[in-house]
């Protein structure tokens, strides 16, 4: 089976940390680890990379991780912090001579056409960006470099979000809820990651509990938290009191399986 690597370029919640105009320990610590851009990964097989969210932080992140190249980008919903860096893909569209795929539900389609409305009316901004939307749907499979992603169904609040596996790797963000159905998608893999905003319960994430519950019912040996606000408190504090096989990811993290 082809290596599936998972970098995070994110591992905030929508404010990120430090949150703007917070003086609280976490905002103020010193710890890298405690500071979080959106959330957002790459994922590498072979000679393809494919980043899932972009978010206010995607130009920041793409030139911290040093990623030049994408094969294309892959939405879990329509939510801002995972979306509005998607005009930053221009210098990708300018270098790679192609649109960027943008894999995503019609839903988030519509919503994508509203929001970057210049780059898909008729009469097309010449400096806009070039995004190919290609719409999925839960329960099909598609194909990115030769590689199956499968969509996982999941509801953030009262809002649809999915969810990926790739290979043995689960990716998992803003999740409140999930049937059993969807979760037997990702029994077998070996790395999941989902959400874990902060310790006390929220109307559309998973608490830190929650989070590590839902975990012990995939029975995936190896899990990582994100999408985690300054609520959740230090990182190496937090991480201290985890069970074994479970973790805190933090922006700049390499994983492989």
């Amino acid at each position: 089976m082809t290596p599936i690597q998972l970098e995070f370029l994110g591992t905030g919640t929508s404010g990120g940390v430090p949150l703007i105009g917070c003086s609280c320990p976490v905002c103020t610590s010193l710890d890298a680890r405690n500071h979080r851009l959106r959330s957002s990964v790459i994922i590498r097989y072979g000679t393809h990379a494919v980043v899932i969210d972009c978010g206010p932080d995607f130009r920041q992140q793409m030139l911290r991780s040093g990623q030049a190249q994408l094969d294309a980008v892959v939405l879990t919903h329509e939510h801002m912090d995972h979306v509005a860096g998607l005009d930053e893909v221009r210098p990708l569209n300018y270098q790679q001579k192609t649109d960027m795929a943008i894999y995503c539900t019609e839903r988030v389609a519509n919503r994508l056409k509203q929001q970057f409305s210049y780059a898909f009316g008729e009469d097309k901004y010449p400096g806009a960006p070039g995004l190919h939307l290609v719409e999925i749907a839960p329960n099909k499979p598609f194909i990115i470099g030769g590689m199956e992603w499968m969509p996982i169904l999941a509801m953030h609040g009262t809002w649809p979000v999915l969810g990926y596996r790739i290979g043995d790797v689960v990716y998992l963000t803003d999740v409140s809820a999930m049937t059993d159905v969807e979760m037997d998608k990702i029994r077998g893999a070996q790395i999941l990651v989902v959400n874990a905003l902060r310790h006390q319960p929220h109307v559309s994430h998973f608490s830190l509990l929650e989070a590590q519950e839902f975990a012990r019912k995939t029975g995936v040996p190896h899990t990582y938290f994100t999408h985690i606000s300054h609520q959740m408190g230090d990182h190496a504090a937090t991480q201290s009191g985890l069970p074994t096989g479970m973790y805190l990811a933090y922006d700049g993290l390499h994983l492989e399986a």
